[in-house]
């Protein structure tokens, strides 16, 4: 990787602020001064200091945050706030995006990172990986709604759904309920309950795969997945 790149990719100012660094003397790899923004270093196995301090490189980053209603599951947007703003800078360097997208003003556990391959590796249809929401109803919900989700509801425009699984915590004018889904067509949790007469009034996701919301992150926190956390979405495979 160039030198320019990998200084302004970290957040260290654009590249025309990265070359007055080097030129000023203050960039060395491994030990020696260097100028020349055009050479090329490895990062993971050389070793790039800025005013005396080493340059921490990774090439990933993954992070969980418990979104917030009102901010969209987007990297830009003109009008409305995104997640992505939500980062600090020295997260946002590394061009990180939503992995799937959570309604506008749905809450609960999102995963954001820069790896491609993993993002491809939860979202695809084929992999089958379980999302788990938690939401309020209006209406009461019945083991009628159990059977029907169990086998797949049609929504409004022909679409058969996979099976979900929904579980009624409490029932009655309003209802509390869990539903475990392995597709994510758009909005597809409020569709599904739209097909059988009732309405989401409040929704949230709990987990994706085996990864759960960290209970203890405000809306709008985040925080680095620990590595458990990284391998074992990178290792898990859906019954």
């Amino acid at each position: 990787m160039r030198l320019d790149k990998l200084l302004s990719n970290l957040g260290f100012g654009s590249r025309k602020e990265v070359k007055q660094l080097l030129k000023s003397g203050s960039v060395k790899v491994n030990d020696t001064v260097v100028k020349d923004a055009k050479m090329h270093v490895d990062p993971v196995n050389e070793i790039v200091t800025l005013n005396g301090e080493r340059i921490e490189y990774r090439e990933f980053v993954y992070l969980m945050m418990n979104k917030p209603p009102g901010v969209l599951s987007a990297t830009e947007d003109t009008r409305d706030e995104t997640v992505i703003d939500l980062l600090q800078i020295e997260d946002q360097v590394y061009n990180p995006f939503p992995v799937g997208r959570l309604d506008k003003d749905t809450e609960g556990l999102l995963v954001i990172t820069n790896d491609g391959q993993l993002s491809h590796r939860l979202l695809s249809p084929k992999k089958h990986v379980p999302k788990t929401y938690f939401a309020v109803i209006e209406g009461e919900v019945t083991e009628r709604d159990i059977d029907a989700f169990k086998k797949g509801v049609t929504l409004e425009d022909g679409y058969l759904t996979k099976p979900g699984e929904l579980k009624i915590l409490k029932s009655g004018i309003t209802s509390d309920i869990e539903l475990t889904i392995t597709e994510g067509k758009f909005h597809q949790v409020k569709r599904m309950f739209e097909a059988v007469g009732k309405r989401v009034v409040y929704l949230k996701r709990l987990s994706m795969g085996p990864l759960l919301l960290d209970e203890t992150l405000e809306l709008g926190e985040y925080r680095e997945l620990t590595d458990e956390e990284v391998q074992m979405l990178k290792g898990y495979q859906a019954k």
